[in-house]
């Protein structure tokens, strides 16, 4: 237990870990930024600089920073999915708590192995679920909890992954292809799958799934476009893919956050003319190495006859989660982009509708309230005061892991046979 602000060491400075940073500078009350570990020098001087690091304190690699000793009392563990494991279960025998970035690990197996790595170690790990932190989704949950529809008897949940995203991140960007990250399900959608589960309270005992990889193939790439958007493609100006148009265009700094993650923000043209001939976001999003599905259903059943369905999709113009309950007594729906939650009782028919603030930062402020979290839960030496911890990630990702088998082998699967399997 330490009564002071804890300080963290933070592995993986893109995305993930660059918005940690930027909390903990701007909150200083939580914690101090001590030590910073990326493969790229410009991270590590951009996230170094804002910390006022030395030297000595900026790692290359993740190997490099956990060769030392302890040297902050949590990790932030932002690294690529694959990189979870090797990464986690060292740096817990170290005596590191930590916040580890979703998914919790790749395979099953690796679940189990930095669960086991955190109870041997009496650790703190909080998993960054962070759908169960969001303003409007912790009062659906309570709603539900309260009774204010009775018993839950069905849920069905949209993620809605707006195009431009799908091709970003899921296309291009660094979760397109299972090799260097995972299934689809896992990269993007296991914490929809956790806060389903958490939500209805009660063990799941089989899922099926289907889904498929159906726009973003060669096949549906315009006539005669070049394998680069930059080497002249006749389809530039209606394609909503267009690399101009989200990394070098007039636009592509303020319209969405695109260009800044795939470091294209602020630079000069020519910087920017050079990225779209070498950097994976230059190319044409119909001719990727990408194989990761841009749509999937899931179909849950858990203990006393509930059901529940889940649907991503890549291909909506809009963003957000989408979640209806149905209940014995009367139905909630919530909308995440809103934060609005719609309360409808058979009884007398009324209708109450409940608008919760906008809160700022990412993920909605669902990030801030994260890292608070596993604040108070170091500060109280209390694991379980982890609202996500290792052993709920685990629950959740075996149901993860059950949907994408019956999706590969088009069948239902028990979760009693992934729970067993090795």
């Amino acid at each position: 237990m330490t009564r002071s602000a804890p300080t963290f060491a933070i592995v993986g400075l893109g995305g993930r870990g660059n918005a940690f940073s930027q909390v903990l500078h701007d909150q200083p009350e939580l914690g101090r930024v001590v030590a910073v570990a990326d493969v790229d020098p410009a991270r590590r001087t951009a996230i170094g600089d804002r910390h006022g690091l030395p030297e000595h304190a900026r790692f290359d690699s993740y190997q490099s920073l956990l060769a030392r000793p302890k040297l902050a009392d949590a990790l932030i563990n932002t690294l690529m999915d694959q990189l979870h494991a090797p990464s986690a279960i060292p740096a817990l025998d170290l005596g590191y708590h930590m916040l580890l970035e979703k998914p919790m690990a790749t395979t099953l197996a690796d679940c189990r192995a930095i669960d086991e790595a955190r109870r041997r170690n009496n650790a703190i790990v909080s998993v960054c679920h962070s759908m169960r932190y969001a303003v409007v989704l912790q009062e659906l949950k309570r709603l539900v909890d309260s009774g204010a529809i009775g018993e839950v008897v069905s849920l069905d949940q949209l993620e809605a992954v707006e195009h431009t995203h799908q091709s970003h991140s899921f296309v291009r960007g660094n979760w397109g292809n299972q090799g260097r990250s995972t299934f689809m399900l896992m990269a993007k959608s296991c914490h929809d799958l956790d806060f389903i589960h958490y939500l209805v309270g009660k063990p799941c005992r089989r899922v099926s799934s289907f889904g498929s990889l159906t726009k973003f193939r060669k096949e549906r790439m315009p006539a005669g476009a070049p394998q680069r958007c930059i080497d002249g493609c006749p389809a530039e100006a209606s394609c909503p893919y267009s690399t101009a148009k989200l990394y070098s265009g007039p636009q592509a700094d303020t319209d969405h956050w695109y260009a800044a993650h795939a470091g294209f923000a602020g630079l000069p043209v020519a910087e920017r003319l050079r990225l779209l001939r070498t950097s994976p976001y230059g190319r044409c999003v119909y001719q990727c190495d990408n194989d990761v599905v841009d749509h999937q259903v899931v179909a849950f059943e858990f203990d006393g006859g509930v059901t529940a369905t889940f649907t991503m999709t890549g291909l909506t113009h809009n963003h957000g989660r989408y979640i209806r309950l149905h209940g014995t007594e009367g139905t909630i729906q919530a909308e995440t982009d809103r934060n609005v939650i719609d309360i409808h009782r058979f009884d007398d028919g009324r209708h109450q509708r409940i608008e919760l603030p906008i809160l700022s930062g990412s993920h909605g402020g669902s990030d801030i309230r994260v890292l608070r979290n596993l604040v108070e839960a170091i500060r109280s030496g209390r694991p379980e005061a982890v609202l996500t911890t290792t052993a709920e990630s685990l629950a959740s990702h075996s149901i993860v892991f059950a949907a994408e088998r019956s999706r590969l082998e088009r069948r239902t699967v028990e979760i009693d046979e992934i729970a067993r399997s090795a």
